[in-house]
């Protein structure tokens, strides 16, 4: 096999950023991984009930891809397993040491699954349901002598079908940290993509004015304008740039899931993360409102000192995505720069700018400050996502970029 062909193959088990773009098939390989070695098990142990090995090994991994949610749901599912243990013969030694008679050890029971409810629906969750359902199957029917048996046996299988689950997790790790980084800066890149096809219009417009249809080829978000300039707030959009604007807020939605698990896996605070996901919907916001205020900016003029202002604005800015996609994605410990803050006293003329460029001009302004709260809230937090990412396999990275050269990213 040619060493690209066995590389392609190989980089989704081994490098960071291959891993997310084939997180799907990479869980599916998982799954059924983890399902042959909990029937294997079974064989091996010969333990009655060994069907809960391989349900325990699908209700965790079943819906889950990643490692901090599955994690808790292995944590939780093996605390209420052993919990529901502790309980169920709690109770049984209670009937045989007081001869209880039968209504009051249903009375009893019902009483403890009363409190384990209670708690369920306000902390204990998903922890609470397991002690439960593990108690019950334990002295459900206390008329049967193999029952508690047969119980234990259960969550024998349950306790080994959470320790598969973990182990597949832990040789084929998706970690959400890392989807979280990279869903981030795919949506940084895609925004400074259509930043640059916006601004490279309207540069080309304010050289050379034209009522011909203009499509900047170069750029997968340029934006297409009819022949009659007199209907330009109905202008239409390139395809091209719906579909990116499609792409970037789907993007943005399939961060959302990761939040928990990222603060989970990387002990960052989440209330700062919800910081980070809101400054990284607001940037894309301001990028909506530009798109927008573009098309009523082409046939207004602007004199040289403003024009230099907007090429500043646009270079900095479109730099300052980049810079901040490439650093998210590296498997280098690298620092965030500053966003250059231009100085609008140089450019006095913006104030006498007509509306519409001074309301261009506000939100280019306030799209920089948006920029430089996320920049400055990755690199407060640089440490713990960084660290939680996965250290092992981006020095492995590291060391393959070192050998063979060439990017971080495999565009595979």
């Amino acid at each position: 096999m040619k060493p690209k062909t066995w590389q392609r193959f190989t980089a989704p088990f081994i490098e960071p950023y291959a891993r997310y773009q084939h997180a799907d098939i990479l869980h599916a390989i998982r799954i059924g991984a983890a399902i042959m070695l909990a029937l294997l098990a079974n064989q091996i142990s010969h333990f009655p009930h060994g069907e809960w090995t391989t349900i325990t090994v699908f209700i965790i991994l079943g819906l889950l891809q990643y490692q901090g949610a599955i994690y808790t749901k292995a944590k939780e599912r093996v605390l209420g397993t052993v919990l529901g243990i502790v309980v169920a013969f709690a109770i049984l030694w209670f009937n045989k040491e007081t001869g209880a008679w039968l209504g009051t050890e249903y009375l009893l029971i019902g009483i403890i699954s009363g409190i384990i409810g209670y708690f369920s629906v306000r902390r204990l969750g998903y922890t609470g349901l397991l002690t439960g359902i593990t108690m019950l199957m334990i002295v459900s029917n206390l008329n049967q002598v193999n029952m508690a048996q047969d119980g234990v046996y259960r969550a024998l299988n349950i306790l080994i079908g959470t320790g598969i689950a973990v182990m597949v997790t832990v040789v084929l790790p998706l970690k959400s940290t890392l989807m979280w980084r990279f869903l981030l800066a795919n949506n940084l890149e895609a925004c400074s993509t259509i930043y640059a096809g916006v601004g490279h219009h309207i540069d080309a417009e304010i050289m050379a004015p034209k009522s011909l249809v203009y499509t900047k080829a170069t750029s997968s978000a340029s934006l297409t304008y009819p022949k009659n300039n007199s209907a330009m707030p109905d202008m239409p959009v390139n395809k091209a740039l719906i579909k990116s604007l499609q792409q970037i807020n789907k993007r943005l939605l399939a961060v959302r899931p990761h939040i928990a698990a990222t603060a989970s896996e990387s002990g960052i605070d989440k209330e700062t993360i919800e910081t980070i996901q809101r400054t990284h919907r607001n940037i894309i916001g301001t990028i909506d409102l530009l798109l927008s205020a573009a098309p009523r900016l082409v046939n207004i003029d602007i004199d040289d000192d403003n024009h230099t202002l907007l090429i500043h604005y646009q270079h900095e800015l479109t730099q300052a995505m980049q810079h901040i996609a490439a650093v998210l994605r590296s498997p280098s410990d690298q620092t965030f720069r500053p966003i250059t803050r231009i100085a609008l006293s140089e450019y006095p003329s913006v104030q006498y700018a007509t509306f519409e460029w001074q309301g261009y001009f506000w939100l280019t302004q306030t799209l920089q400050a948006q920029l430089q709260q996320l920049s400055d809230l990755l690199q407060t937090t640089k440490p713990q996502w960084y660290a939680a990412s996965g250290l092992r396999y981006q020095r492995r990275e590291q060391r393959r970029m070192k050998e063979q050269g060439g990017e971080s990213d495999l565009h595979l």
